[in-house]
């Protein structure tokens, strides 16, 4: 089973590891917590994620980490490398968990890359990838908020990265794109641009297209 956090100094020397840290935010009364617990104890089990380190930590006794990271549900997995959370899976989805970790778990394992490798490895994420404040779930202004209903409008999946929680990327990508406000709606890769763009290309019926193309 995962390793148990038991304190805000044993989170904070967890994620603080170069290589990829997996914590599982969790409570002993919630069953799907359970079955997370056994996606990542398979997952410790083989020898592809020997280098991953993976966690559960009790959201409710650890409530000022949980407030930190925004952990409203439990089960929520985070994912860290260096001290920087990289993504998160909310809920017991067990694919997506299996997916996340593949994924950060063979950045991990290569030769530490520039700031700017790792905007690229994050755009490149998902076809569909915007930058915002807040996430899907609780967009944290009106900007951010008003895309997030557009894109969901659309039915298109897509994926979402926190700038408040990354001052390193929120800086970095700004400078990257020769973009300077948020949110940014990268589609393939590409920057679409912010909710002014999103709204002229829906107006022009080019989104849909573009999101699904």
């Amino acid at each position: 089973m995962p390793a148990l956090i038991k304190d805000q100094t044993s989170f904070d020397n967890a994620i603080k590891e170069p290589n990829l840290t997996v914590v599982h935010f969790q409570a002993d009364w919630a069953d799907q917590c359970s079955q997370v617990n056994e996606v990542l104890d398979a997952l410790a089990k083989q020898s592809t994620y020997e280098k991953v380190k993976f966690y559960s930590c009790p959201a409710e006794e650890l409530s000022e980490v949980s407030l930190k990271y925004n952990i409203e549900a439990v089960p929520t997995v985070l994912l860290f490398q260096g001290n920087r959370k990289v993504d998160r899976v909310d809920g017991a989805d067990a694919a997506k968990i299996t997916e996340k970790v593949n994924l950060y778990s063979n950045a991990s394992t290569e030769k530490p890359g520039s700031l700017e490798d790792q905007l690229k490895a994050l755009i490149n994420k998902s076809k569909v990838v915007l930058f915002m404040k807040g996430d899907r779930n609780t967009p944290r202004c009106g900007f951010s908020r008003q895309i997030i209903e557009i894109l969901n409008n659309a039915g298109a999946p897509y994926e979402t990265f926190d700038i408040l929680q990354d001052e390193e990327v929120r800086q970095g990508l700004k400078k990257y794109s020769d973009w300077p406000t948020y949110p940014q709606l990268y589609i393939n890769g590409d920057l679409i641009g912010g909710l002014d763009i999103v709204k002229e290309m829906l107006a022009a019926g080019e989104l849909n297209s573009a999101l699904n193309g």
